[in-house]
């Protein structure tokens, strides 16, 4: 059985994973401080360890820098709260394997667990052949890994024409910018161009921008000299630093502040950078490529980012289509994610029933493939046969099917007779009544497609709380909420 170590300052934390991952047949320590750990780590070779990211004596980094330095094979899951994202981040590039955040969620836990044990590579992921019958490199029409987070070039004849894209500008040194909605898969993309260059042995790091502050991005990007600012402890290498002589990939780059956008500007045309608080300029050879899915001629043209940058950037473009735009790829999708939750999970569901196989492939899948994945593995850890069938499926995936195809009532009868226009009478008030359910019914259904029907979103955007919501969507038995 697989060892594990919990290291965490709250003792119930540490005794409610021992027991569970001990029922899940893993062999389970714990610590309750980053000397405990490393002291039983002396004596002992952990499989996995499992950490908390704040203990009282040692911070995440300490105790993961302890770790890979005494047992460097071991696997180390961080455990943070949300406000810790921004060191979740550090942590990764340090090797960590992954890190979850609280409250800690059962199905979730284990799932990261059996990845991070597994002896198959981490989320592989291949570039499928084009339609055309050409293949992404090289004519031997095998499948080739370059995506860590399980996305795969799809068949359809869009996709053909960005994979023909990626050949051409790979090799090169261009600045490329790639556009697409959230989702759609423009990291692996820039993961492919970085895999086709003459840079491919060199590092890329990918950055999500969306996910910085003003404060945290430029230390983030740029690093910063020790005591340029509070709570700077320590010398920071930031992330272009890291990638270079490599690619740096910075997605949803129009969330960077002006003064960022100006520094960036810097790198670009001088091919040197500064940490924050520092007075040494760092030569740099990095190629970077950016992506976004807001037209960034149109933010420069607003005022909302910096023309000159954008025209150094837009060197070469890539236009990502949404998964709606290539319907014949969601099957392959699906399969392809089905295959691998299967892995994850220890199942052997084989495919999916037709009414399923209706219902994805006439969603709009507003989160595009990460959207799908999740709801691929949902439905693989509900499913108990062979099959996925549609009970498995969120309600509002089903549910949309059901709203789009389902054959609309048919037409009433004109009465005729004095009873019947009393009849109608009654009617026409009770038909005023539902006028104004299916105007609310509307403004519900509008508000869960805006807010990618999640609930909470929904209810601020309709401007109550999440219960007067579920309230108002129980009135209506095509939500299906009981």
């Amino acid at each position: 059985m697989h060892k594990v170590l919990v290291v965490d300052d709250d003792n119930d934390m540490c005794m409610l994973l021992t027991r569970f991952l001990t029922r899940n047949n893993y062999t389970v320590s714990s610590a309750n401080s980053g000397q405990a750990a490393i002291d039983w780590m002396k004596k002992n070779t952990p499989d996995l360890v499992l950490c908390d990211f704040r203990l009282d004596d040692m911070t995440g980094v300490q105790i993961l820098s302890r770790i890979k330095e005494m047992h460097p094979d071991a696997a180390v899951i961080i455990i943070t709260g949300y406000s810790d994202v921004k060191d979740a981040v550090e942590v990764m590039k340090l090797g960590a394997f992954d890190y979850v955040t609280k409250p800690l969620f059962p199905d979730e836990i284990l799932l990261t667990i059996k990845k991070a044990l597994s002896d198959e590579p981490r989320e592989t992921a291949v570039a499928r052949p084009a339609a055309s019958g050409g293949t992404t490199s090289g004519g031997t029409g095998k499948a080739k890994p370059i995506y860590n987070n399980q996305y795969i070039i799809g068949d359809s004849p869009e996709f053909a024409v960005i994979i023909k894209q990626i050949e051409l500008v790979g090799p090169t040194n261009f600045s490329v910018i790639i556009y697409g909605e959230s989702g759609s898969g423009k990291e692996a993309i820039a993961q492919q161009i970085h895999a086709k260059s003459k840079r491919a042995d060199k590092p890329f790091v990918a950055i999500d921008c969306g996910a910085l502050s003003k404060e945290l991005a430029g230390s983030e990007l740029f690093g910063h000299e020790k005591g340029a600012f509070t709570g700077a402890l320590n010398q920071k290498v930031g992330s272009l630093e890291i990638a270079n002589g490599g690619t740096i990939f910075l997605d949803e780059i129009g969330n960077l502040s002006y003064d960022i956008q100006v520094s960036l500007l810097r790198v670009v045309q001088e091919r040197k950078i500064r940490r924050v608080g520092g007075i040494k300029d760092i030569e740099l050879d990095v190629r970077i490529i950016i992506a976004s899915n807001e037209n960034l001629w149109d933010l420069a043209r607003a005022g909302k980012f910096r023309e000159d940058l954008y025209h150094r950037f837009n060197e070469f473009s890539i236009s990502v289509p949404s998964l709606r735009e290539r319907k014949q790829d969601i099957m392959l999708f699906a399969h392809h994610f089905l295959k691998i939750t299967n892995g994850e999970l220890g199942k052997n569901v084989k495919g999916f029933t037709k009414e399923v196989e209706d219902i994805l492939n006439n969603y709009i899948w507003y989160g595009n493939l990460r959207e799908l994945k999740n709801v691929i593995k949902r439905a693989t850890l509900l499913s108990d046969g062979d099959l996925v069938e549609a009970k498995t499926l969120p309600f509002e995936i089903s549910n949309f099917y059901k709203l789009q195809f389902e054959s609309p009532a048919p037409p009433e009868r004109v009465p005729t007779t004095q009873a019947a226009l009393a009849d109608t009478a009654i009617s026409y008030e009770n038909k005023l009544k539902s006028a104004n359910m299916d105007a609310e019914y509307d403004v519900i259904l509008d508000a869960l497609k805006q807010a990618n029907f999640n609930k909470s979103k929904a209810a601020k955007l309709l401007n109550v709380d999440r219960k007067t919501l579920y309230n108002k969507m129980r009135q209506f038995k095509e939500f299906n909420i009981d």
